[in-house]
């Protein structure tokens, strides 16, 4: 297996505390930001792709993993979670935390 490309997201959530949102939103960041034909490139089906996604979130056990997954169209998805990123107290101090989490994205293809 060889890593070919990793791409970095950011995502947040503002106002409703979830760490799930947040982190397909830095899942689609990495994502929509750049236009990389990589299976094409090689001659390989899409669904060929190993794709190993990290996320980062200060509470990991808030992150559905699955639904993470779900934001990929192809390609064989893991999801690993794990405490990072960032909550950002509110200014109203309400105990709902701006939530900041990070992805990191990598692709690989079997046998290149």
């Amino acid at each position: 297996m060889t890593r070919l490309l990793t791409e970095f997201g950011i995502g947040t959530s503002l106002r409703r505390h979830d760490h799930t949102g947040a982190a397909c939103r830095a899942v689609r960041d990495a994502l929509w930001r750049n236009s990389i034909n990589l299976a094409e490139l090689f001659g390989v089906e899409k669904s060929a792709m190993r794709i190993a996604v990290e996320i980062g979130a200060q509470a990991p056990d808030a992150v559905d993993a699955e639904a993470v997954a779900a934001c990929f169209p192809y390609g064989e998805v893991t999801v690993e979670v794990r405490r990072g990123g960032l909550d950002v107290p509110r200014p109203e101090g309400d105990g709902n935390p701006t939530v900041i989490a990070c992805a990191a994205i990598s692709v690989s293809l079997e046998g290149i």
